[in-house]
């Protein structure tokens, strides 16, 4: 201790290596963990075991009309698939909506009764629609938070009165989406959601350009993407083609990202470890190199090689200890602030950052052990040094 606070710039140097390294190692580790948190949250929100599909092909007009997606379809998938718990569908068509005399393009969704169950949308304002809405043709819409602020700046849009093309409708609800959606929705920003039931008043036809099927279990996802397409082709025409596919792409793409940064970043901590671990050696050479004389008194009047050997390697590990202690510190801080800051950000709010305590320890031990292994080269030099030579040192 005393040959530490004699040169207390030196050791300060010396630790740095070990503050990043082991600051590295829990910092990796939390940017996993919020990374892998955040993904997760995000896909529950898009919907929870969730499977989109949709028509790709068809080889002319008249069969890609019979080979679109109907209600029957998707009832079909509904009472064929025991796991699937809901279904809904949606049909998108670009509009204009008009308003106290102005025009104005939206996109227009018709959605079935389930999709804001199997999506999870949050209604702000309003209702949702009611099995009376959908069995009776109700001339009802829901609009988006920013379409409805848009149209009504200064007014409740409930109850108002909007007309797109030759229908008027009644606005009952405005809503939002819980989440980003990873480009997998048909919701912009500037969107009507109606009934699905009157948009063959605009087509012609009922017909869904994607639907939804949600599963009870996370575990049994892949297995109902596999029967979902299975049903879609056995009711239509061969030639024709449909995607189906879930989330689990997604979160499995993230998972490789999150690894890969993961496993850079490890490495860097390793390097920086090493490099400390460098560092100490370095010192402690020099370090027994100007106490040889002391050292050679210690051993004159009877110390042991053990206790010189332990002397140097207790000194290398209070250094990598006391800068493993310190790098952990700062690094814990980190989410520890963030977290309080984002108390204060209401688009984070539910947002925390994890702090892995497996990580903390992991820091220390692989810190602490660094500062021992590239410590023990000069602890054993000086542990061998013979007293007579020791006493004659300059």
């Amino acid at each position: 201790m005393q040959a530490l606070r004699a040169n207390k710039l030196r050791a300060a140097l010396t630790m740095l290596g070990v503050i990043i390294g082991s600051g590295c190692i829990v910092l990796v580790v939390t940017v996993a963990l919020a990374g892998k948190q955040y993904i997760i949250a995000q896909i529950e929100g898009v919907g929870a075991n969730l499977i989109y599909g949709e028509l790709i092909s068809g080889t002319s007009q008249t069969a890609a009309l019979a080979d679109q997606i109907t209600p029957a379809d998707i009832e079909a998938v509904k009472l064929g698939i025991p796991e699937v718990v809901q279904v809904a569908g949606t049909h998108n068509l670009p509009m204009n909506v008009v308003v106290g005399g102005v025009e104005r393009p939206i996109n227009l969704v018709g959605v079935t009764e389930g999709f804001q169950q199997i999506r999870n949308l949050m209604i702000l304002r309003g209702r949702y629609f009611d099995q009376d809405d959908m069995a009776s043709h109700s001339k009802v819409c829901l609009l988006t938070a920013e379409l409805a602020s848009l149209m009504f700046p200064a007014d409740d849009p409930i109850s108002k009165d909007i007309r797109v093309g030759e229908l008027h409708f009644t606005v009952i609800g405005v809503f939002q989406e819980r989440v980003a959606t990873f480009g997998q929705t048909e919701i912009t920003r500037e969107s009507m959601i109606v009934p699905f039931s009157l948009i063959k008043y605009y087509t012609g036809a009922e017909f869904f350009r994607t639907f939804y099927a949600q599963a009870d279990r996370s575990e049994d996802v892949l297995a109902v993407t596999r029967q979902v397409k299975e049903i879609l082709q056995s009711r239509h025409r061969p030639a024709a083609e449909y995607r189906v596919e879930n989330l689990t792409g997604i979160l499995d793409t993230a998972r490789r990202i999150s690894m890969a940064l993961s496993i850079v970043l490890v490495i860097i901590a390793l390097i920086a470890l090493t490099i400390s671990g460098i560092g100490i050696m370095n010192i402690m050479l020099v370090t027994v190199t100007e106490r040889t004389r002391e050292i050679g008194i210690r051993k004159a009047i009877g110390a042991p090689r053990d206790a010189i050997l332990y002397q140097f390697l207790t000194e290398a590990v209070l250094i990598s200890g006391t800068g493993a202690l310190i790098g952990i510190l700062l690094a814990v801080s980190v989410p520890i602030l963030s977290n309080v800051l984002l108390r204060f950000i209401p688009d984070a709010q539910g947002i925390t950052i994890p702090v892995s305590w497996i990580s903390v320890v992991l820091a220390f031990i692989v810190s602490c052990s660094t500062g021992l292994f590239f410590g023990y080269l000069p602890a054993s030099r000086a542990a061998q040094l013979h007293p007579t030579d020791s006493l004659r040192y300059e």
